[in-house]
Parts: C-alpha cells; structure tokens; sequence
C-alpha cells in the first residue's frame, strides 16, 4: 500500500490522498481563499470532506461539492444539522467531540480545540473541534482547526500519537508561533505542517518563527500552497 500524501491549499485548507486511494478535504475553502492555486479551485474527485468548525473560512465550497461530488460530509453535530437542514446537504455524519466514524477505513475522530463557531450569518454552529484522522495504513495526522494551545492537547498526542501535527500559526484569530510551539512539545508530535498563516494581513506568525521557539528536533515542514508532503 502507498503512502499517503497531504497538500495544502492555502489558509487552513487541505486534502489528503489516502493510501487507498480516497481524496479528502479539510475544510475546504477554495474559491474566494486567496491562497488557493487556481487548478485545486474546482476539484475533479471529492470522497470525503471533514469541517472543524463553522467559520466561512473553514465551511468553503463545502455545500457546492458535497451536492456535485455526491461525497461524505462530516461535521460536528450542530453544523452538520445546519447543512442538512439549511442547505439540504446529504451524507453527513454528526460526531461530537471524542466521537470516531469511520468511511472507507478512514477513522475522523473530533477533538476539542479553544475558538469560536458561527457562520456568516452569525448564527450558532456548535463548539469548534479538532480532528484526528487515522488512515488505512495507521498514520494519524491531527488537524487542531482554529484554536489556542490547551494543556489537553497533551491527551491527544497521548491517546491518538499523530505523527504529523497540523497546527495554526497566524497569530490574532488563533494562537501564534510562542503558543504552537508549546503545542508540539504538548502533542509530542515531531513534524508540524503550519498553517493558517499568511492569508490576510493579521495573520503574522510565520513558520520560520515558530522555528525559533519548536525543539529542534522538531520538523516544521514548510510548503507553499499547492505543495505536498508525504505522510
């Protein structure tokens, strides 16, 4: 079985080709998401899409996809209602925090993170969460979608021992470099895929900061958008 890869589109975006074959996106903001190359705005194939929240930032193009790929949606209980419900979105599976589904082999589990959930309306969309996948082969790469650092994630890395941490840096709406350094070391997780940082202008932290504060033998995997790393 090969490798699974995972390529960021930008902002908080990626997608994941399992070593299965199956192409996932994580909150998948394509169109309008300034970092997003223009080739990965209208994708071909979409199996599964997982939201961490329900920022407009985070939910994207998820309605439009899920309607034109016919894929998987999962989400947390209450925005995965609002898709159903507002937007007649179908095959959505609802985990709460702490809650596993599995499609295709592929485990989601939802973790807690420390932000804020709404969508563009300001109307409630439910406790933002991280996520956890597990792929076929057993590689766990943890996305903590937008958040501060908390002492549990210290559990997650415990319990789940994702190789790959997927963790905002910008500053301002989530935590900084100072914080996701000590997010790290918190996970024990030895490469971090920084993201959420560079898309607008608040957004400050940059990877060669975190860098500066992260344990050396941590490897902060640096790419551009559009750019892939083996999992």
């Amino acid at each position: 079985m090969a490798n699974g890869t995972l390529t960021w589109l930008g902002h908080a975006t990626f997608r994941i080709d399992s070593p299965g074959g199956k192409r996932i996106y994580i909150d998948p903001f394509l169109n309008g998401n300034p970092k997003c190359p223009e080739s990965e705005q209208t994708p071909e194939r979409v199996d599964v899409i997982a939201i961490t929240h329900g920022h407009g930032d985070h939910v994207g193009d998820t309605v439009e996809l899920s309607k034109k790929h016919g894929c998987t949606v999962i989400a947390p209980v209450e925005l995965a209602d609002w898709l159903q419900i507002k937007h007649q979105v179908e095959n959505v599976l609802d985990p709460n925090k702490g809650g596993t589904v599995t499609v295709d082999g592929i485990k989601f589990t939802l973790t807690n993170a420390h932000h804020s959930s709404s969508n563009d309306d300001l109307e409630y969309m439910g406790e933002p969460c991280g996520i956890v996948v597990t792929l076929e082969d057993g590689t766990a790469v943890y996305f903590a979608g937008d958040t501060c650092v908390f002492g549990d994630m210290q559990l997650i890395g415990r319990i789940y021992q994702p190789s790959v941490a997927v963790l905002p840096i910008g500053d301002h709406y989530t935590m900084g470099p100072r914080e996701a350094a000590v997010a790290l070391e918190l996970l024990g997780a030895k490469r971090c895929v920084p993201c959420h940082w560079g898309t607008f202008g608040k957004l400050t932290g940059t990877p060669d900061a975190l860098r500066e504060y992260a344990h050396p033998d941590v490897e902060i995997v640096d790419v551009e958008p559009g750019g892939t790393v083996q999992l």
